[in-house]
This record gives structure tokens, C-alpha cells and sequence, in this order.
């Protein structure tokens, strides 16, 4: 009996130890992640935690079962009970995404309409079912890479077309584009203007072909070694090639759309609303900067990135006379102009992102609207950066539906 009583007060243990770490990992749905390591469990908990919300209510039902709140010492029951609560409150939280995902995707398809006068798909938004089980696999299409700058010389850059020549033309539809060329995406990839490459979440370029579109996903001259505006140049020479090379690969050189994530978010929107280029139908940022004074103003080297560091690297310090060209040009929310001349724009953040502060796309959609340029802002109250990586998760659902509605508003 004796043995007994100590094996079941070592499992009372064992499950508020477990408990803690549960509702520890949940509760970064609601707070803000305070370094890297902490954001990469941010990302599973929002855009994968409904697994380990099963997990969290089975464990409840497991201390529950076992009697682990109804036998035993006082102190032991206490214990027990903290434990439950623990592990029944993890499951809530691991669900929230979820429940906020349904609320928004309620709004979506009207925000869309309202913004961009072409009523949605009648596509489901956010599939419950489809976060425990994915639609069938994204297929993955052929890829060909492609020099597109400074070639021949250690600078060179490539471009990735999915797809790939034979399959671009052997896929053509009619309905998508004049003359039988598809509309292009020309995907600009984060890292913090000093790393990152062009094969980050290759997945959702599949998927975007998968849809209709042609992707391109580009490389750029990373900082500290090249300062903007050389990243505005390398974007504005992808957007050559793709229009030079358009016939032979089946794209539409009249309708390309930039879309960044980050990083590449402020290059997509730098570039599109700079262009004067009636060929860009449409810019999409995934939590990114945009008025690149705001980011000096609220930089520090104790954040999670050290911004100022980053800032100094890429724009070569504050905003002063030296440099202040670069900063303006950099600055997607000074280079608005209005309806005529700034793309449509499709904004996406969440709220408790640390690495990019969702302020950054909510000043960017206040001036768009004071502009009266379409744009559609979507913000996730769950989610941090890179919300986009599970396409079956709550963030992605959301990601691939908001993506698809617009690009089929501005390419039509």
C-alpha cells in the first residue's frame, strides 16, 4: 500500500511538471515571444497547437480518470487539481488560433469585396477539419533556375521559375490570362536584408501554381556587403527578366504581382509603389516593415533581433542627410501616390509578432486608405512571424485563401 501511495504521489508529480510546460507553451498564443527560441515555439503553438491541445485534454481526462484529484492526501490532491487546471487550460489556449481563425474568416470574403469590388470565391475560408486532415499534398511541380543579374561575375543572381518551361506551357488555361499567359507572382523572400534565401517555404510556391499562377521566387544582394538601394535593383531586374523571358515560359508580362515575407515584404512594396509600372497589379506583404524611419525610431540592440544593427547594415545608420535619400526611397508608406499609381495591396500580421511589430502594416494600411488605394489588412491576434509555414494550420488557411481572392481581384 505504501508503494503504492508513493508511485501515485510520484505521478501527481509528474503530471504538474508536464502540466506547466503545456500552459508555459500555450500561453505563447497570447504573449509575446522574448527571443528566437521562444518565436520557433510560437509558431508551433499557433499554427500546430491544436495537436497539442488533443494531447492537453487527453492528459486532463488521464488525471481525472486515475483519481489523481479525488484520492490521496491533501496536499497531494492540491497538487492534482493545479495540474488539471494547468493541462484544461493549455487545451483552451493550444485551440484559441482556431477559434480566432473562425471569427475572421466570417469577416473575410466582405473585407475583400469591400476593398477590391469583386465579390470572393464562394471557396471555404477556414476548414476546422482540414487542420487534423490536410486536403491532399500540395504536388510539387518542376523547377528551373535561372541567372537573371550580374552574370559572370560573383554577384550573379538566380531566380526559381515552378513550374518550369514545359509545364508552363503544357498548363496553360485560356480563362487566365490574355492570349494564354498566366498571371505572375514574383515572391521576394525575408531574413533580414542579411540572410535568407529564395527557397524559404517553397511549399506555398507550389501551391500558387497549383492555383494558376506562374512563381517566381528571386535572390537579392544581401547587406552588410550591399546597402539598399542595391536590393531595389536586383527586385527591378527580376521584373525585367520575367517580362523579357514572359512568352517563352507562358506568363502574362502585363499582370506580375510582389510579394514578400519581412524583409523581402519592404522590398516588394518599396519597389511596386516606386515602379510607376502599370504591369505590377498588385503588391502582398507578410509582416513587413514600411516606413523605415518608424523602424530607426523604435530600434534597439537589446530586441530580439538587435534591429539596429540590422538598420545600420542596410541603410548605414540613422536617418541623416548623408542617407536620408536611402530612407525615403526604402519607405513603401512615403512612396503612396494614390489609386492610380500604388497597387492594390494585401497586408497580413500578427499581433503579438516580436520580430516585426504589427504596427508597421497597420500605419501602412491607415495611409493606403487616407490614399484611397484598394488594400485589405488582416491581422491574426494569435499569430507571430512566418504564421504562413503550416498551409494546413490556422495562419496558412487563412494565408492561401486572403492570397488567392486577391490575386484573382487584381490579375482578372
Amino acid at each position: 500500500m505504501e508503494w503504492e501511495e508513493l508511485s501515485r504521489s510520484g505521478m501527481r508529480w509528474v503530471c504538474l511538471s508536464l502540466g506547466s510546460v503545456l500552459l508555459a507553451w500555450s500561453l505563447l498564443t497570447v504573449l509575446r515571444a522574448g527571443n528566437t527560441v521562444f518565436w520557433k515555439a510560437a509558431i508551433v503553438a499557433g499554427e500546430f497547437g491544436h495537436f497539442l491541445g488533443i494531447f492537453a485534454l487527453v492528459f486532463f481526462c488521464f488525471i481525472v480518470a486515475h483519481g489523481f484529484v479525488v484520492e490521496g492526501e491533501r496536499r497531494h490532491l492540491v497538487l492534482s487539481g493545479i495540474s488539471a487546471l494547468m493541462t484544461l487550460g493549455a487545451g483552451g489556449l493550444f485551440f484559441s488560433p482556431a477559434v480566432f481563425a473562425t471569427m475572421i474568416a466570417q469577416r473575410l470574403p466582405a473585407k475583400l469585396e469591400q476593398a477590391l469590388g469583386q465579390k470572393p470565391s464562394t471557396r471555404r475560408v477556414f476548414d476546422q477539419q482540414r487542420m487534423f486532415l490536410p486536403f491532399k499534398g500540395v504536388e510539387t511541380r518542376e523547377v528551373t533556375t535561372h541567372v537573371f543579374a550580374h552574370a559572370g561575375t560573383q554577384d550573379a543572381l538566380r531566380l526559381d521559375l515552378y513550374g518550369g518551361p514545359r509545364e508552363a506551357r503544357r498548363e496553360l488555361h485560356p480563362e487566365l490570362g490574355k492570349g494564354g499567359g498566366k498571371p505572375c507572382v514574383i515572391l521576394i523572400h525575408g531574413g533580414g536584408w542579411d540572410s535568407g534565401d529564395r527557397t524559404q517555404l517553397a511549399k506555398f510556391n507550389h501551391w500558387l501554381v497549383s492555383e494558376g499562377y506562374a512563381v517566381v521566387a528571386i535572390s537579392y544582394r544581401l547587406a552588410p556587403q550591399h546597402q539598399w538601394p542595391a536590393q531595389r535593383e536586383d527586385a527591378r531586374e527580376a521584373v525585367r527578366w520575367v517580362k523579357t523571358h514572359a512568352e517563352d515560359y507562358g506568363i502574362d508580362a502585363n499582370r506580375l504581382v510582389l510579394m514578400g515575407r519581412s524583409a523581402g515584404a519592404q522590398i516588394a512594396s518599396a519597389v511596386g509603389y516606386a515602379a510607376d509600372d502599370p504591369a505590377i497589379r498588385g503588391v502582398i506583404g507578410l509582416y513587413g516593415v514600411y516606413d523605415m524611419e518608424f523602424v530607426w525610431s523604435i530600434s534597439r540592440t537589446d530586441d530580439v533581433l538587435n534591429s539596429v544593427n540590422l538598420m545600420n547594415q542596410y541603410l548605414g545608420g540613422g536617418p541623416t542627410t548623408k542617407n536620408q535619400a536611402a530612407y525615403d526611397s526604402a519607405s513603401a508608406q512615403g512612396l503612396v501616390r494614390g489609386p492610380d499609381k500604388t497597387p492594390p495591396t494585401l497586408l497580413m500580421h500578427g499581433t503579438i509578432d516580436t520580430l516585426c511589430w504589427v504596427k508597421h502594416s497597420q500605419r501602412l494600411a491607415d495611409r493606403l486608405t487616407k490614399a484611397e488605394v484598394p488594400n485589405v489588412m488582416v491581422e491574426l491576434p494569435w499569430a507571430v512571424h512566418a504564421f504562413d509555414f503550416n498551409l494546413d494550420g490556422p495562419g496558412g488557411q487563412l494565408t492561401t485563401y486572403a492570397v488567392r481572392e486577391f490575386l484573382a481581384a487584381v490579375c482578372r
